[in-house]
């Protein structure tokens, strides 16, 4: 009797839904990378984590900002006498903030931001919050966790904007919103698709400034630009906004896809989506033709890191050609991935979670074309002769619509472009 392609003692035992959840080890960046992007997205906010050196140096040297370039974040260190109960951590918090808010009254938007020693010592930095709002008027001051205990680094962005929600305004009026960090450029040209196609009211979260976050209501339909916004998704459904689900904009497919889902909530006939989006989307075409002849039938291992893992592999099989050999993913939130996951080739091998010397020991026994992981695995991997894409790059580089999709491509394509170089 023959066996299955998943039989085996060598097979990894996965869940009646086929797919493989693994706990153990984990090798991820930690919540507070969010501030990275996030600071540089809302122009007038300041992050001041609450946490130790180790926070501050992780910052300093993944934000690449000088010491003079008065960043907007920055961190209210932890000392031995704070965690050993000697000193009253509140209090020098709130001194910390007043010295902050006195240098920079230009910052309209603080957000406290708690770190793995903040939560061993249990600060309540939400309390600390409500303290601090009463006495600084002019500047509004929220918290949420970057910490990264039991987390992966984009969860910071959604604690992030989970924190917002509650305080936006309420609105009746019909409108699209759409939510996550994306480079303005990238914001500018999905505002222009909107207007072209005839959606008047389209608003984003988070907005460039404190003052002009988006209103919210029964009437709100929003289009998820991240998939790793799941605790935003639930504050804003608590809010009465509904959940446009479709493909994320990764590729010319994905893209339209995405535009098409907002085209049909708001009743844009189909002749005019066809002469809006066709041009863009032949552009992108076009651009991914050129990366085709790299990645067509190369194999490919996502290594659970970013949450981007499954639009990704789906982008990367569908419109590129390439093999999957494993899809992993921190957390798998099937509600926003639904369409995802009914688009990867049937019988793609999907883990959440991570055991990281198991899965190392499955990348080591395939040996992908091009493995994507995170930093500290890259160059291990490489030592044994494997290509590697650090996954955060991906998160840091824009790569979302139709006029990115062949630097999509070519974040991909350049690393096995390395290797042929090398190998002659």
């Amino acid at each position: 009797m023959s066996a299955g392609p998943a039989s085996g003692c060598d097979a990894p035992p996965v869940g009646i839904d086929g797919i493989l959840r693994e706990r153990g080890q984990r090798e991820v960046f930690c919540g507070l990378t969010g501030i990275i992007w996030l600071h540089r997205k809302i122009q007038d906010a300041f992050f001041l984590v609450v946490g130790s050196r180790t926070c501050a140096h992780l910052l300093q040297s993944a934000a690449g900002v000088m010491v003079f370039a008065e960043p907007r974040f920055g961190t209210a260190i932890i000392e031995e006498k704070d965690l050993a109960g000697l000193a009253d951590a509140n209090e020098e918090l709130d001194r910390v903030v007043t010295r902050l808010l006195a240098r920079r009254p230009d910052i309209r938007m603080l957000f406290l931001v708690g770190s793995c020693p903040s939560e061993v010592i249990k600060l309540d930095l939400s309390r600390a919050a409500q303290r601090l709002n009463q006495r600084f008027s002019d500047c509004h001051v929220l918290s949420y966790s970057g910490s990264g205990i039991e987390t992966t680094f984009t969860q910071g962005e959604d604690a992030c904007l989970a924190a917002l929600v509650p305080d936006l305004p309420f609105t009746d009026a019909h409108q699209l919103m759409v939510v996550g960090s994306l480079p303005d450029v990238v914001e500018d040209q999905f505002l222009r698709l909107f207007a072209d196609l005839g959606i008047e009211r389209v608003v984003s979260l988070p907005a460039r400034r404190s003052r002009q976050m988006p209103a919210v209501g029964p009437n709100t339909r929003y289009l998820l630009a991240q998939p790793f916004l799941a605790e935003t998704g639930v504050a804003l459904e608590k809010r009465g906004a509904v959940h446009l689900p479709a493909l994320f904009p990764f590729g010319a497919e994905g893209t339209t896809a995405w535009l098409h889902a907002a085209a049909q909530a708001f009743g844009v006939a189909e002749d005019r989506f066809e002469i809006v989006t066709r041009p863009p989307r032949e552009r992108a075409r076009k651009a991914l033709a050129a990366h085709r002849t790299a990645l067509t039938g190369k194999s490919i291992f996502f290594l659970p890191d970013s949450q981007l893992e499954v639009p990704l592999a789906r982008f990367l099989a569908g419109e590129l050609g390439m093999r999957l050999v494993e899809v992993g993913t921190p957390y798998l939130h099937k509600g926003h991935l639904i369409d995802e996951l009914a688009a990867l080739p049937p019988g793609t091998l999907i883990s959440e979670g991570q055991d990281v010397e198991k899965q190392l020991d499955r990348v080591q026994a395939s040996r992908p074309d091009l493995t994507v992981c995170g930093l500290g695995l890259a160059n291990p991997l490489e030592r044994t002769g494997l290509s590697t894409k650090w996954a955060i790059e991906l998160v840091f580089s824009p790569i979302h619509g139709y006029e990115q999709a062949g630097d999509l491509a070519e974040l991909f394509a350049r690393p096995l472009n390395r290797r042929d170089v090398l190998r002659v």
